[in-house]
């Protein structure tokens, strides 16, 4: 379990294919390694990876083709910065929300515009993600926890102040950059519960008081869109 704080940026030491995967080592720039072990998870750009090797300036870890497949890890070029960050103890301050690591698809960046001391950012996800996407909720941006200020039909819009820029990869972001993006869980399960999975009855599923115009009256639904 993450946060989406991200904790240091790093950038990639090595890429070596085995066997149709590949292993990547991180070079991790002031991430503080003392307290992990063989096992441990870390987030790449928002990717959940397990730590198979490690010193104390570098891991490495195995990415699988479903990640492969899913994330821009592969697209990776030795020197990429990427963002950092080690899964949260039971004790860490909760300063974003609930991330899993498990990256759902990917959005492009599609522009990017000065607002006062802040960027202005339009990412048009992939087209199956925008409806878990809602006005003034989280969103994981290359593992970085952001707040959907607007959205401008399926493209949604985010205000990343300085701080966060030059603690992220965010400031090195450009029109076309492909970004990971994991949606918030919450919608998840909200779209798995309309759906009736699980009830065995078409009573069942017609009996529970939760409809989408439910959710769109009480704040929790960005769009009417199934």
């Amino acid at each position: 379990m993450f946060t989406g704080i991200i904790e240091a940026v790093g950038k990639i030491a090595s890429k070596v294919i085995k066997g149709g995967d590949v292993a990547l080592t991180f070079a991790v720039n002031g991430l503080d390694m003392s307290d992990v072990k063989l096992g441990d998870s870390i987030a790449v750009n928002g990717v959940c990876l397990t730590v198979v090797d490690f010193t104390k300036t570098k891991f490495t870890a195995d990415v699988s083709l479903e990640s492969l497949s899913l994330t821009g890890l592969d697209d990776l070029k030795i020197g990429t910065p990427v963002n950092l960050e080690k899964a949260m103890l039971p004790t860490s301050r909760f300063g974003g929300h609930i991330v899993s690591g498990h990256v759902d698809g990917q959005g492009t960046i599609v522009s990017l515009e000065s607002s006062a001391r802040s960027v202005r950012i339009v990412v048009r996800p992939d087209p199956e993600l925008a409806r878990y996407i809602a006005k003034k909720g989280s969103i994981t941006v290359d593992g970085c926890s952001l707040t959907v200020n607007d959205l401008v039909g399926d493209d949604f819009v985010l205000n990343v102040i300085p701080h966060t820029q030059q603690e992220t990869i965010i400031e090195r972001y450009r029109e076309g950059n492909r970004v990971n993006l994991e949606v918030d869980v919450v919608a998840r399960y909200l779209e798995r519960l309309l759906s009736g999975a699980g009830k065995t009855t078409e009573n069942e599923i017609k009996e529970s008081a939760i409809s989408m115009s439910f959710l769109a009256e009480n704040g929790f639904m960005g769009r009417m869109k199934r």
